[in-house]
């Protein structure tokens, strides 16, 4: 059985935000919860394919690569390793704790809860994202590159090991929820009973209390500091692409799970080629004799520099191919071609003695425009190159 679409899947559509997704899988995640619909199987893997939706489309990068190549683009969740394939109920709630906070979806949609994550039913807090940008050549994307980059974050305290106490012994278990992290509160209605859970106030939901914390960190388990990251950039990422490292982000409270760090790909301009999606387009500019009689002309490349035959009677604005020699796709072997613009230069000043030779030649039969019926315009020529 093949996968559905996952814009299908969320109800929403190509052009929706990362709002608009979140909103819709939300919903979803209401109506299909298990809580809501115990031993209901077929709710349970409508909730499991939401998940997987939701997963690949609200990481901008994983977003990216489904709209361009669909299942086939974000690898294991598109072959039935994700949600749907593999990946049971805690897993889903341990990867969407900022979503759920928990098993109860009412507990976070509304208020009740914070960014975390479960480890076993307790709550544990996740540091924030950090944003960056990382600049690079042309000659860098087409080979893939490697950047250390220093970044100030908030990092593990050293002298609390991250846990915010002063020492093993001023940690103890949280006396309102006893170390499980949450609340239940029983209200009557008229339908009877109703039991809700809600993420413990006294310890946020940790299970534990601070009850002497660190005089370094004054019981944050985090302080200010710097890290430098290497990071492995793959060949063929374009202008305003977004990259995640997960866990490379601010360190969380008290031990918490860090939170990501995302590149933004700036590209910066080349002296001579210009990028044309996967291709590169060089403009080659020849005197009207070498056009004429023809001649080797030498070109710049990404990988160097390479020679090309012009043909006699060249035209202005043909256009020629160097194939595989423009920039990789992402993931892939497949590879753009360099185009190569050819346009005849007409000189501007003139000596006598060149003035002279160029009215012999411009009664000639042969400097007379004689454009053939087949010849395509510039812009037929660049649709056909770029189509």
């Amino acid at each position: 059985m093949s996968k559905r679409d996952y814009y299908d899947v969320l109800g929403v559509g190509r052009s929706a935000s990362a709002e608009e997704i979140k909103k819709a899988y939300r919903k979803l995640a209401i109506k299909y919860h298990p809580d809501k619909n115990p031993g209901d199987k077929v709710a349970e893997d409508n909730f499991k394919e939401a998940a997987e939706a939701y997963e690949v489309l609200s990481n901008p990068e994983k977003k990216q690569r489904y709209d361009q190549y669909g299942h086939a683009g974000v690898g294991s969740s598109a072959a039935g390793g994700g949600y749907g394939g593999g990946m049971n109920m805690d897993d889903i709630f341990s990867q969407f704790g900022d979503i759920f906070g928990g098993h109860n979806p009412f507990e976070s949609f509304f208020g009740g809860g914070g960014g975390g994550q479960r480890q076993g039913g307790r709550r544990v807090a996740k540091g924030s994202n950090l944003r960056i940008k990382v600049k690079l050549n042309l000659e860098e994307i087409a080979h893939g590159a490697e950047k250390k980059i220093k970044v100030n974050k908030q990092v593990p305290c050293k002298t609390c090991d991250g846990t915010g106490a002063k020492d093993r012994s001023s940690v103890s278990t949280c006396q309102t929820c006893g170390g499980a992290g949450q609340v239940r509160r029983v209200t009557n209605t008229i339908l009877g009973q109703m039991q809700t859970t809600s993420t413990c106030p006294n310890c946020n939901g940790s299970g534990q209390q601070i009850t002497s914390k660190c005089t370094a960190c004054h019981g944050d388990g985090v302080v200010r500091g710097e890290e430098t990251i290497t990071i492995n950039i793959p060949a063929g990422v374009s202008d305003g692409m977004q990259l995640s490292m997960s866990g490379k982000g601010n360190a969380a409270p008290n031990g918490g799970i860090p939170g990501d760090l995302i590149i933004l790909i700036e590209e910066l301009p080349h002296e001579t080629l210009k990028r044309e999606g996967n291709n590169v387009v060089y403009d080659l500019h020849l005197n009207f004799i070498d056009a004429a009689l023809g001649v080797t002309a030498e070109v710049p490349t990404i990988d160097g520099r390479a020679k090309i035959k012009i043909d006699p009677g060249t035209q202005s604005g043909k256009l020629l191919r160097l194939k595989g020699k423009g920039l990789p796709e992402v993931n892939s072997y497949h590879r753009g071609d360099e185009i190569i613009h050819i346009n005849i230069w007409t000189p501007k000043a003139l000596s006598s003695e060149e003035k002279i030779i160029l009215e012999r030649l411009r009664e000639s039969p042969n400097f007379k425009p004689q454009p053939g019926k087949n010849e395509k315009s510039f812009f037929d020529r660049m649709k056909e190159y770029f189509e």
